[in-house]
């Protein structure tokens, strides 16, 4: 099917072509986009290419033995021109389309067919092998790369549980990433740019009032020296640095060279063109991708376009006081019921403790929390399409979702949010980020569900009950669902308003800012949220807080999400409307079902508004 002027084939997560407007940005294809397959190989850890390598040579053979002695086992088209297509790559190979149709064991008609369904689907890229443009080799797309990726981790960690092995979930602490803490070194200080930038008036930066932002703040001057140039920041709440970045893009020219975006406004950003798409203005690969948490990383992106660089990777954990559940015997909860039963054995108010804290205030704040329940229930706040440890989230630029929050996993939700007011103090309907921790650091909360970026508060003060006492974990999950930990912070941006001439200077300040160096001196000054492996793994960060362990083998086993708070353009929206229908549930004026019919209306006429537009 050719393309038109207007429209382009899309091809969905769970297999389905749509239809969708193009981007107004069209994207690049020349060596400025990093994240094509060309340069995939370029950040991808020579030890995960190993493993990649074995896992296909695995599952060759393992194919082989399959077909040769079950009688009724059919070769795989897909699955063998797959595995031969990714081998050729990881070898740097040529690969050509007879070469996958050999491979495929199927007729040439067949494996013809389902070669140009690849093709279509965008698992696999052409590229011209000669200058006619007559024959192409194959090449694997982004896409699949990704796929493999997680396949390859999967397959290996099922066969370690089926059969042992040396790697075990046990062993997880040692490995991030296809790399070994125990390799890992120290990462070097912060060194000067060979040339300061040329900036007039200075580098002007937005940022969130938040611990790791005031960190960066505080080493103003360390940081100047290191790009050779004044820094202006400003620091906003999180619902005032969305309306600046916002009445900012209206702008002729920006007031700011990089700015600070929720994770959650990605989309609305990228779609309302207040952020320029990174690979328009920098070599993508010069970052190494690959040392950015994963989950961190993909919600950096929209319609597979990179907006930002992460800053931030702070999911929200469950905070508990270790030597409380010890005391009162208790093992840590992995489920909302075991959770609530702690809760409930600890909750003890004539004594001024209560059994947990959590983000409940009007609006923002428990919005928020809403969207990370429903999540914990295994209910994504959209349609999103089920994928192996989790949604998929890379369709969403098509805009083709429906809200899902009146349904029997949004019901239990909602009950369980009442159940937990019962254990919770009595302010807890106007708590929100901050409030929420400190009576937990003062010791008058057994639980606390928190963001990373906030362990400071007790981890940083030797006098806190909470000081060495707390142990991280993820959501508890509800029945039949997955535990996960939500992945909350910051990536930082250009304005698409920008003036071109500053442009460059503020990439090379964006590199600076989110370097493995600069994410090192933000820990060792007090931060506690961290978006590399390489900077988890350094052995000076590992000693600094369990924090970073804890966080990484969350990583590992895949806990790590940002679907709960998919970053489409009308999510800050959605956030709002359930903030306020569930704030009215927990004040006793609407019933649970009443909640989840009023909050599904108002979403989906919002919805229906802004595609009207």
């Amino acid at each position: 099917m050719g393309k038109s002027d207007s429209f382009k084939m899309n091809i969905s997560a769970d297999g389905r072509k749509t239809q969708s407007p193009k981007q107004t940005r069209k994207k690049k294809t020349s060596p400025m986009n990093a994240m094509s397959a060309t340069n995939m190989a370029r950040f991808r850890p020579p030890r995960a290419k190993t493993e990649m390598l074995q896992i296909i040579a695995f599952l060759e053979d393992l194919g082989d033995e399959l077909e040769d002695v079950v009688d009724l086992s059919a070769p795989n088209p897909n699955l063998r021109m797959t595995l031969l297509l990714l081998r050729g790559h990881l070898e740097g190979r040529a690969i050509t389309a007879t070469s996958l149709i050999g491979a495929s064991r199927v007729p040439y008609a067949t494996a013809n067919r389902r070669l140009k369904e690849m093709v279509n689907a965008g698992l696999i890229e052409q590229r011209p092998r000669t200058k006619t443009g007559k024959s192409f080799s194959m090449h694997p797309s982004e896409t699949l790369m990704d796929q493999w990726a997680q396949l390859s981790s999967r397959v290996s960690r099922l066969a370690a549980n089926r059969f042992g092995g040396k790697q075990t979930l046990g062993e997880a602490d040692d490995y991030y990433f296809g790399e070994s803490y125990m390799d890992a070194k120290s990462i070097p200080p912060l060194q000067v740019l060979s040339e300061p930038l040329k900036l007039a008036g200075g580098l002007r930066v937005l940022v969130h009032g938040d611990p790791t932002f005031m960190v960066m703040e505080n080493l103003k001057r360390q940081f100047e020296q290191s790009i050779g140039v004044q820094i202006n920041q400003r620091a906003f709440s999180i619902d005032r640095l969305h309306e600046e970045a916002v009445r900012n893009s209206e702008r002729k020219s920006s007031r700011y060279d990089i700015i600070a975006v929720d994770l959650p406004w990605v989309g609305e950003f990228a779609e309302r063109d207040i952020l320029m798409p990174l690979d328009e203005a920098m070599d993508i690969a010069s970052v190494d991708p690959a040392d950015f948490h994963t989950a961190g990383w993909k919600a950096a992106h929209w319609g597979g376009r990179p907006y930002g660089l992460p800053a931030q990777t702070t999911p929200e954990l469950l905070f508990y006081r270790k030597d409380m559940f010890a005391e009162a015997g208790l093992e840590p909860p992995a489920t909302t019921d075991a959770l609530l039963a702690a809760a409930k054995a600890l909750h003890d108010p004539q004594n001024g403790r209560h059994g947990i804290a959590w983000n409940a205030a009007r609006g923002t704040a428990l919005g928020h929390t809403v969207l990370m329940t429903l999540a914990d229930f295994g209910q994504p706040v959209f349609d999103l399409p089920p994928v192996a440890g989790g949604f998929a989230t890379g369709h969403l630029a098509d805009r083709r979702y429906n809200v899902t929050i009146d349904t029997e996993s949004g019901l239990r939700a909602a009950e369980f949010l009442l159940e937990l007011l019962e254990y919770s103090p009595p302010d807890i309907l106007s708590m929100s980020w901050y409030e929420r921790v400190r009576p937990y650091a003062a010791g008058r909360i057994a639980m606390a569900y928190g963001y990373t970026l906030l362990a400071p508060y007790f981890e940083s003060d030797e006098e806190s009950p909470a000081n060495g006492q707390t142990g991280y974990l993820p959501h508890p999950a509800g029945p039949g669902a997955s535990q996960i930990a939500p992945v909350g912070g910051y990536i930082m941006g250009i304005p698409a308003n920008l003036p071109p001439d500053r442009v460059p200077a503020a990439v090379e300040a964006l590199r600076v800012f989110t370097s493995p160096e600069a994410q090192k001196l933000y820990v060792q000054n007090g931060s506690r949220t961290n978006p590399r492996y390489s900077v988890g793994a350094d052995p000076d960060v590992r000693r600094l807080s369990p924090i970073f362990e804890a966080v990484d083998a969350m990583s590992w086993r895949d806990e790590l999400q940002f679907w709960p708070r998919p970053p489409v353009p009308e999510i800050s929206e959605i956030i709002q409307i359930c903030g306020e229908e569930f704030h009215d549930m927990l004040r006793g004026l609407t019933t649970p079902a009443e909640t989840l019919r009023r909050a599904q209306e108002r979403a989906d006429a919002m919805i229906k508004r802004h595609r009207s537009k």
